[in-house]
């Protein structure tokens, strides 16, 4: 999320309660996880595993629950607990504002856009130039959408991250982190009826241009969807994915968090994607191999009969 103005880290210490130390002059411009930061982002970590990575990434100021070494030029914000000082900030500039009215007042709609009767067009939203939004349409606060782009009926576009905290006191229980983050529909792009698109939690989920969906479609948190990429019905996409240029996703494909579907990369239906794949390969399987190695495995699988049998036989003959 990216602040409208840049904050004083002094504001920003001062609204969580934290203890500042280091870069006391710096001003915040953004909040961000870890793989998303950038020079001038506020990051927060409060497990002793990732204080190395988030005090050596790009963010410049960091949330943390205890004092510790760091570079020149950056601060702390030492505070307790760390995943409430960001969901206060979170609260306090982005807070949930509803609109009772089905096209917010602060929506912007380019000329020749169509919203069809029982769309819902939330606070902060844009649409371009020539956009159909059929009936019963949801898009909710901040989210960006391009020239050209159709959204079938019952579609919805920038609901909360499935991007929980796991709290382990005296029992397990997860705890919802804010989502701050907006959707980010490039020109061109089609989304079938019915599909859902998960804004970022603190950053951006996007769709390149021209890319196409069918119905029934999921897309993460945070996830990067290239260009002229095709997405068949029932595909689900976990958060913080990256999915390169003109890749094809056909009928339900599962695809993992976290990893990368290089480009040109073509994933036959009803497969899982559990790690990172190379771009113009085709793929099968659960978990996916090439589609070809994968094919020879089936024809050994379907003759096992007969090895059995043959071995079977030259033992009785023996």
């Amino acid at each position: 999320m990216r602040f409208d103005n840049p904050v004083p880290v002094t504001t920003i210490a001062q609204l969580i309660g934290a203890e500042l130390i280091g870069n006391i002059d710096g001003y915040v411009t953004g909040i961000n996880e870890l793989h998303k930061v950038e020079f001038g982002d506020l990051a927060f970590v409060d497990h002793p595993k990732y204080y190395s990575t988030c005090i050596n990434s790009a963010a410049t100021f960091i949330i943390i629950n205890t004092k510790t070494c760091f570079p020149e030029g950056k601060a702390l914000l030492v505070v307790d607990d760390p995943f409430e000082a960001y969901q206060k900030i979170v609260s306090f500039y982005r807070p949930f504002t509803p609109s009772l009215k089905m096209i917010s007042e602060s929506a912007s709609i380019g000329a020749g856009s169509v919203i069809m009767p029982g769309a819902y067009i939330g606070n902060h939203v844009s649409i371009g130039s020539n956009c159909i939004v059929h009936p019963n349409v949801t898009i909710l606060d901040h989210c960006i959408i391009g020239d050209h782009v159709i959204i079938q009926a019952g579609s919805v576009i920038g609901s909360d991250a499935f991007y929980y905290n796991k709290k382990t006191n005296r029992e397990i229980h997860y705890k919802k982190m804010a989502s701050c983050g907006r959707v980010l529909i490039e020109n061109a792009v089609e989304i079938g009826a019915n599909c859902t698109i998960d804004r970022g939690v603190s950053h951006d989920t996007i769709i390149g241009a021209g890319t196409k969906m069918d119905n029934l479609v999921h897309i993460g948190h945070d996830t990067v969807i290239g260009k002229n990429c095709l997405f068949a019905g029932q595909v689900g996409i976990a958060g913080a994915t990256t999915i390169e240029d003109n890749v094809i996703l056909w009928g339900q494909v599962g695809v993992s968090k976290t990893l990368t579907i290089g480009k040109g990369a073509v994933v036959y239906a009803q497969s899982g994607v559990k790690d990172s794949i190379e771009g113009g390969k085709v793929y099968f399987g659960s978990p996916v191999e090439e589609a070809r190695e994968k094919m020879k495995e089936f024809v050994w699988i379907k003759r096992i009969p007969q090895l059995w049998e043959k071995v079977m036989g030259s033992k009785d003959k023996g």
